[in-house]
């Protein structure tokens, strides 16, 4: 029988020929990443000289910290942490990226999403990664392992492999399909395996939507997400990776836990509504729902064709009075493309307030709403509290959603405008 993508990668990184799901390995993660957050880095770094002994970490080119939360610091706290990150990366020279954009895109612009490597985090989204062929996985557990020593334990986990199949209709985002395989899946069906994802409607999924779906693999139970990559993804990630390694593809008879096709032929938009990311419907059963606020944006969205919608979308319009409507593109070089394409003017002609990329927004620093407010998101959560009062709500949605709902203060299908 043959072997997964993930197998593979897992067998390499432990020095074995070849590794069965199921197998305890002992591995040597190619990049160690991490974002800088209180509870999280700073205690790492102290555990690693108090409690380990280790002032210094080894091979320091494996590792590199973001500071893309609390950007910019809101408080003498929060900058002390900044500046704590700073010097500990200064002292172990590990590559440092500030205020470049939400970590998760930047590493893949920067070429950590090596075709082949195994990449480790303690935040789960790092599973977009995969879009290019790399295993990326969030430990969020053992992450400290990996900083003080070489390898760290981890047991293959399975596979369960989907395949896309039929044609996408107008309107329907990369951001639906993912949250229909949640409603036909279950939120479950991939509890700590790895959702491989494929088959020929895959070829109508930009890379930018497909780190969008592979972004969102938790909301599967999945442990990470992969694809095997296809020519555009091989011709974006090979000359940016930061190591020179072979891609690996799974066998044709590779095997896995389970297998599911995929219609997407009838998808229409979705809506994900309150209090789970488990709870995805058609967008068409809440037409005219009150809302208040949008924010485009996050590790899941905010990326070039998310903006391009938008502005479509907008322009030659404007947002309804009242609505806050918030813009933030997930990275410094998509902003910068974005302002190129005279994407950002139409957006903020339209009433749009349109920021520099931070997570702050998605996880609720910035931007709350207060109790009996909704908003329409493409965040990653819509949790109660999330994104202020734990009485407000939160519609996850794709991003032509929300651009039409801003126009209309109102949950709108984007159908009508494109």
């Amino acid at each position: 029988m043959g072997f997964t993508i993930t197998e593979k990668i897992l067998a390499r990184v432990s020095g074995r020929a070849s590794v069965r799901a199921g197998d305890e390995i002992m591995a040597k993660p190619d990049f160690v990443i991490a974002y800088d957050f209180p509870g999280y880095t700073d205690v790492y770094f102290k555990q690693m000289k108090e409690d380990f002994g280790i002032a210094r970490v080894a091979e320091p080119e494996r590792f590199a910290i973001f500071i893309d939360h609390m950007v910019p610091a809101a408080t003498p706290k929060e900058e002390e942490l900044h500046i704590g990150t700073r010097t500990w990366c200064a002292e172990n020279n590990v590559p440092l990226y500030e205020r470049k954009g939400i970590g998760h895109q930047v590493a893949a612009e920067i070429g950590y999403a090596t075709p082949g490597a195994f990449v480790v985090h303690f935040d789960g989204h790092v599973s977009q990664l995969g879009t290019f062929g790399c295993l990326a996985m969030g430990i969020r557990r053992n992450l400290l392992e990996a900083f003080v020593r070489e390898r760290i334990s981890i047991k293959v986990p399975q596979t369960v492999r989907v395949n896309l199949r039929g044609t996408l209709a107008k309107g329907v985002m990369a951001r639906d399909v993912f949250h229909h395989l949640v409603r036909v899946m279950g939120p479950a069906s991939c509890r700590f395996q790895v959702l491989e994802i494929g088959g020929p409607a895959l070829s109508q999924i930009s890379t930018e939507g497909l780190q969008t779906i592979t972004g969102l693999a938790m909301f599967t139970g999945a442990v990470t997400a992969i694809v095997n990559p296809d020519e555009a993804r091989l011709a974006y990630a090979l000359p940016r990776a930061r190591k020179q390694l072979d891609p690996v593809f799974s066998d044709p008879d590779a095997t896995y836990a389970a297998v599911h096709d995929i219609d997407l032929t009838n998808l229409e938009p979705l809506v994900v509504i309150p209090p789970t990311p488990a709870n995805s419907r058609n967008l068409s059963e809440f037409v005219g729902l009150e809302v208040h606020a949008g924010y485009l944006g996050s590790c899941a969205s905010g990326r070039l064709e998310d903006l391009r919608v938008a502005a479509q979308i907008l322009q030659g319009r404007q947002v309804k009075p009242g609505f806050q409507l918030n813009v933030i593109p997930t990275s410094q070089e998509i902003m910068a493309a974005a302002g190129r394409e005279g994407l950002i003017s139409i957006l903020a002609e339209a009433g749009a307030f349109v920021s520099s990329p931070s997570c702050d927004y998605c996880f609720g620093r910035i931007a709350t709403m207060t109790a009996n407010q909704r908003a329409v998101s493409t965040g990653t959560l819509n949790v109660r509290g999330r994104m202020g009062s734990p009485d407000s709500e939160i519609y996850l949605c794709n991003a032509a959603t929300v651009a039409a709902s801003a126009i209309e203060g109102a949950i709108a299908d984007p159908r009508r405008y494109l």
